[in-house]
């Protein structure tokens, strides 16, 4: 079948040539209208009760995380002509479309009652022009403790503006200009003032999330070509073949983008990682291709023979191969994660893409082009590989117990590194220490316990519940809001109850004392006759539904991380459960920061079971060709125990599994399958043409190993270039996935050699 379909391509040459370059263009021009992802990657399936919870809350009261918040401290807080800055810039603020409002000390509201009406008045009615109506005003804003810890901490002398953004522009690309201009008019008080100000919030970081992603797909393809292209032209010393190698992938880069757009897929952090993981991936395909036809030209010279050679003994090697790393990336699909399933569904259809383009193009583009002259630097490189291979073939035939005992000892001591790997994660900890966004998202959690949403649902299961007889409902929820006080982890809340208690201050003269929630009889009254209990109220549309079934309390928290956040979630959910014993309320834990646990947690899990579908799947792969079970179990060493290795290198190095860690394994086994599929191939032809095991493993060393060794150092080398990331994942994803290629090149050279001498009664 091979014969034919090689003696096709080159027969066929000049149509293949342009059905490639037309499928090309046409996938390149849908490529140009890919976009960038403007809304939170959704790991969890829908049908996982922490989502369903979270959706509910969602279509009851809105997308939680919508508020972007910009602080400072400083002793002159209350000066007047900062404080006539910060009006002026809360003014700015506001005025901009996409902002549905602005909160500051110089725009903030009481509630108040005039004859038997309530209304919600200004505080600050015009900009001061004194610094005795500042000093005025700071009185009259410290005395509200609604504030105090929600936009001033007077005992450090810091504030912030809580700005809140349209729900309809928060997840498209206006989020990114509203951000760009308030951090604009932010950095021009800064300026004027010699304030350090800072930026945080869900928009503002995923803001800068996104610009990071849309800047780092097109360095880290710029980067992967460079490099990549530098590896083989050192090992081929070659301009052609660098040419050849980069159009190949170029090609396959233009397919991936051309497929995004395709299934209506945007740009995320993961799937803004295929261009450049294509660069990598596709390279040593045309290295597999153009070793074998350099290496027929020197046995016979003939280039017609040569190209039908490569391909018919490459090609269903190569597929295979490419079948496994597609594999790596396919198992995500099975993950149920959105964001999960487009990067593996694209990714595996785009390797695949890139071995058909590779299979054409090279043999299309060498059938055109002269023999080469093999220059005298790459033959003397491959001497010095071919000397070191016929060591490496001493080892496997006549040291294999030192070879067994150095592997068990490497994987005894990865093993032992295991229990020390850390699973947990951080919003932001993909983020250097050291970056602008994690400092300033530092500086709310010191000074405002956070700035992450973290929601509380009441449902008390009939309507009006919330706010009928005596105000049981309001009760239990400042009971709950006291219970979660006592975690530092969470700022102060902001619900009805507290809005409430703000009325009772007003309606009691203003006095902070009053402060509270009523007896029973004034709240009854207070309810009855105020805006709070109205549908047309503002801030009952935040903190009531429509209903007035459901209540909701507002946190903001600390970047805790998934362990710590686990541990007070596992206390506080019993002392909430057991306050709300004695009634048949629905209380739900939910918000961005809880998925954010839970995705962590699915993660992990779904790490295992891609894992296990990948083995079964590569191994059912191996089946089909090789038809030898105890050959195919013991083939899945070479690439079990580098990802062995890669877990003990995270445990002692405390790289955490994290989101963007927990794709290295699947990636990995994939690519380190290549290998296998490679070595077992070639040695499958050596027997076939009657060599003995011994002599098959020997000619399957020498015929397989340069271009092991050469596609190993251009994986290693081309995933290298991720660590440039600005995300600590992206960085170690990388770094990990050099070192498991590199560590299965030794172990597909020299352990999968000695296995198949020690079993050389079984056949593949």
């Amino acid at each position: 079948m091979w014969i034919s379909i090689a003696r096709g391509i080159l027969k066929l040459r000049l149509f293949w040539l342009s059905v490639l370059i037309l499928v090309t263009i046409a996938m390149g021009y849908l490529g140009t209208r890919l976009q960038l992802s403007y809304q939170i990657a959704r790991v969890l399936p829908l049908s996982d009760s922490t989502q369903q919870h979270y959706e509910d809350f969602k279509r009851r009261f809105g997308i939680d995380g919508s508020v972007m918040v910009v602080g400072w401290q400083d002793k002159r807080w209350f000066d007047l002509p900062v404080y006539q800055a910060w009006y002026d810039m809360t003014e700015q603020v506001r005025k901009l479309s996409g902002v549905k409002d602005a909160l500051s000390t110089t725009r903030l509201y009481t509630i108040a009652k005039k004859d038997t009406t309530w209304g919600i008045n200004q505080v600050v009615l015009q900009r001061p022009q004194s610094q005795q109506e500042v000093d005025s005003l700071e009185k009259k804003i410290l005395s509200l403790p609604f504030y105090d810890g929600l936009l001033v901490n007077p005992e450090a002398k810091s504030t912030l503006m809580a700005v809140s953004l349209d729900e309809k522009k928060l997840n498209t690309k206006d989020r990114l200009s509203i951000v760009a201009t308030i951090r604009k008019y932010g950095d021009a008080f800064a300026k004027k003032t010699g304030v350090t100000i800072h930026y945080s919030g869900l928009p503002s970081i995923r803001t800068e999330v996104t610009k990071r992603v849309a800047g780092e797909m097109k360095l880290f393809m710029a980067l992967a070509a460079a490099v990549t292209g530098l590896l083989v032209w050192l090992l081929f010393r070659s301009w052609k073949v660098v040419v050849i190698s980069l159009t190949v992938v170029l090609m396959g880069v233009c397919f991936a983008l051309g497929t995004l757009v395709l299934f209506g897929y945007d740009i995320t952090l993961l799937t803004g990682l295929i261009p450049p993981l294509l660069i990598v991936i596709g390279v040593p395909n045309c290295v597999f291709l153009i070793n074998k036809y350099h290496a027929e030209l020197a046995e016979h010279g003939q280039k017609q023979l040569a190209l039908e050679n490569a391909i018919r003994e490459i090609g269903l090697a190569s597929f295979l191969a490419n079948v496994t790393t597609a594999i790596g990336f396919g198992v995500f699909y099975f993950t149920n994660s959105r964001l999960l399933v487009e990067f593996g569904l694209v990714a595996a259809i785009c390797v695949l893409a890139v071995y058909v383009i590779c299979l054409l193009m090279v043999p299309i583009i060498l059938s055109y082009l002269p023999v080469p002259k093999i220059p005298q630097q790459e033959s003397s490189q491959i001497t010095v590989w071919q000397s070191i291979l016929t060591r490496i073939d001493g080892w496997v035939h006549h040291k294999r117990p030192l070879v067994y005992s150095l592997i068990a000892t490497i994987t005894l001591i990865s093993a032992l590194g295991l229990p020390l790997i850390r699973v947990e994660g951080f919003v932001v900890d993909d983020l250097p220490k050291n970056d602008p966004v994690y400092n300033d998202m530092r500086f709310f959690e010191a000074q405002f316990k956070g700035a992450l949403p973290f929601e509380v649902m009441i449902d008390t299961r009939k309507p009006n519940g919330i706010m009928a007889g005596t105000g049981e409902a309001l009760y239990k929820i400042r009971a709950m809001e006291r219970i979660i006080g006592q975690y530092p982890e969470f700022s102060k809340p902001r619900s009805l109850v507290d809005a409430i208690r703000f009325a009772y201050q007003s309606y009691r003269g203003g006095a902070p004392k009053y402060y509270v929630l009523p007896p029973a009889m004034a709240l009854r009254d207070m309810v009855a006759e105020a805006p709070i209990g109205a549908r047309s109220s503002s801030l009952t549309r935040a903190y009531l539904d429509s209903t007035k079934q459901v209540a909701r309390v507002s946190y903001q928290m600390a970047d805790i991380g998934s362990i710590r956040l686990k541990e007070v979630l596992g206390n506080l959910q019993p002392r909430l459960d057991s306050l709300f014993r004695d009634t048949s309320y629905q209380v739900s834990l939910t918000g961005h920061s809880l998925v954010f646990l839970k995705s962590n947690d699915y993660l992990l899990g779904n790490l295992y079971e891609s894992l296990g579908i990948a083995i079964l799947l590569i191994a059912l792969v191996g089946m089909v060709l090789f038809r030898s079970v105890p050959i195919i179990l013991l083939s899945k060493l070479p690439c079990l125990i580098p990802l062995l290795v890669t877990a003990g290198i995270m445990g002692y190095a405390d790289i955490a599994f994290k989101p963007s860690t927990i794709l290295i394994f699947s990636i990995a086994f994939g690519l380190s399958s290549d290998g296998t599929v490679y070595f077992l191939t070639s040695y499958r032809q050596q027997l076939q043409r009657g060599l003995a095991p011994a002599a098959a493993i020997s000619a399957a060393i020498h015929e397989t190993g340069v271009s092991l060794i050469y596609t190993a150092l251009i994986l290693a080398g081309g995933f290298s270039v991720f660590a440039a990331s600005g995300f600590g994942g992206t960085a170690a994803l990388g770094v990990l996935v050099a070192t498991t290629v590199l560590m299965a090149c030794l172990t597909n050279l020299i352990l999968l050699p000695a296995l198949l001498l020690s079993l050389k009664r079984y056949r593949v």
